[in-house]
């Protein structure tokens, strides 16, 4: 394997990503929380071994790590294991929100048929509602325990963003260097947008947070997380290549153990400085390591990420990817000049209080209210342009009607939550139906 010792192998790494408009795809990850019926506590390791030997008949394959079983594969599906056995679905790279959306349905049929079985609930929310931090269990997986100790050291909620809060998130390709830029400076310019819009966290320990949003306000204070100024500039590959190689390690994978980074940065690395593992040089593989421990509300792999959505339930879960592909598919141009005229101080601003102000925080002289029925109606008219139907005809814009009455209503998932819990706090309202 190739050894990555120079900045222009890493640019050719993002290159590499580039795809013809007629291949773009869509993935889709995301969280749930899993409890006990019994006692309302988060399940155990062996709960979850159970849970996984079950998932077995519907053609899933066991992925170990040391004789323990942490994750599950299908085809090109993974479900993994998080640090508080929170289950992930990493989806398929499929080619529309019809198929995306199908793909979840399937997913939560094999997941009812198991969780009943097994006497499990599932809470779809962005923040744990019920447990405090040290009820949660963990797991063998070995990467948790090091990141347990480290973390904490760079954000003080770190903990509580890994073993408390599930999101949704969403992969999207470009087409050239010039295509990411935009894209990328669009998805990091609305992050207070898409936390008002899906703002599903609001009980936090039982009780109402006071927070929309709380798993925002965690990722806002955890190590490696947040929103760097650096990302409302026009990024290009090269500028992007730069913060990799002087971003923090957070852990080196050698020979099935992992290594602290502590101290280090990627350029450390590859200069051959790591004491630790005999000043090997990086490979392709420690590379995409490093480039999935950055934990900034967007990132860039081969494709983008958009990781500044709270989980939610299956009514709205193709609702953000099919807003999102609606305008970077679909209106690229017009969403573009939208937000070329933001200020980024402003964007910040916004940022920080839109986890507990909501919509009615302010941006640009309006609150994000006003520009999230803007961007709607921008992302409405992708979909239409996109015009890629279903077997009733219909096309991907049918996806969009759980945020319509979000923002017809001025009413989030998170309000919803407050106000139906708030009149009994009966625990049952937390988890799914």
């Amino acid at each position: 394997m190739k050894m990555i010792t120079k900045k222009e192998q890493i640019i050719a790494y993002f290159k590499s990503g580039i795809k013809k408009v007629k291949d773009f795809k869509i993935g889709i990850e995301h969280e749930k929380f899993l409890f006990n019926k019994k006692d309302n506590k988060r399940i155990s390791y062996s709960k979850i071994k159970e849970m996984f030997a079950a998932l077995l008949e519907f053609g899933w394959n066991p992925i170990f790590e040391k004789g323990n079983i942490i994750g599950l594969s299908n085809g090109n599906k993974n479900i993994s294991l998080e640090p508080g056995n929170q289950i992930e679905l990493s989806g398929e790279k499929l080619n529309h929100i019809h198929e995306a959306c199908a793909e979840s349905q399937d997913y939560l049929f094999e997941l009812r048929q198991v969780t009943k079985k097994l006497d499990i609930k599932i809470v779809s929310a962005g923040f744990d509602p019920i447990s405090k931090l040290n009820q949660i269990p963990n797991n063998p997986k070995q990467r948790y325990a090091l990141m347990t100790k480290d973390m904490p050291l760079g954000g003080e909620l770190s903990l509580d963003m890994m073993y408390r809060t599930c999101g949704t998130q969403l992969n999207l390709d470009y087409e050239s260097e010039n295509d990411f830029i935009k894209k990328f400076k669009i998805i990091n310019s609305i992050v207070p947008i898409s936390i008002a819009l899906f703002a599903n966290s609001s009980i936090v320990e039982k009780k109402n947070s006071n927070y929309l949003s709380y798993r925002s306000k965690v990722w806002q204070n955890t190590s490696r997380g947040g929103l760097p100024k650096l990302f409302f500039e026009d990024l290009n590959f090269e500028k992007y290549t730069d913060f990799v190689m002087n971003f923090p390690v957070l852990f080196i994978k050698e020979k099935e153990q992992y290594i602290s980074g502590r101290g280090y940065i990627f350029k450390d690395f590859m200069d051959g400085k790591i004491d630790e593992i005999d000043n090997r040089l990086p490979n392709e593989s420690d590379l995409t390591t490093h480039l999935s421990t950055i934990f900034t509300e967007n990132r860039l792999k081969k494709y983008l990420e958009l990781r500044s959505m709270d989980t939610c339930g299956w009514d709205c879960l193709c609702a953000g990817p099919a807003f999102y592909t609606g305008i970077l598919y679909g209106n690229l141009d017009e969403a573009y000049e939208l937000i070329s005229k933001w200020d980024k101080d402003k964007i910040i601003n916004a940022y920080l209080e839109a986890p507990y102000k909501g919509f009615n925080t302010h941006l640009m002289g309006k609150d994000l209210l006003y520009w999230a029925s803007n961007l709607l109606d921008l992302s409405r008219k992708g979909l239409e342009n996109r015009d890629i139907l279903n077997k009733s005809e219909k096309n991907e814009t049918l996806f969009l009607n759980h945020l319509q009455k979000v923002i017809d209503n001025k009413t989030t998932n998170a309000d919803h939550m407050i106000s139906k819990f708030s009149k009994n706090e009966n625990l049952s309202e937390l988890y799914d139906k």
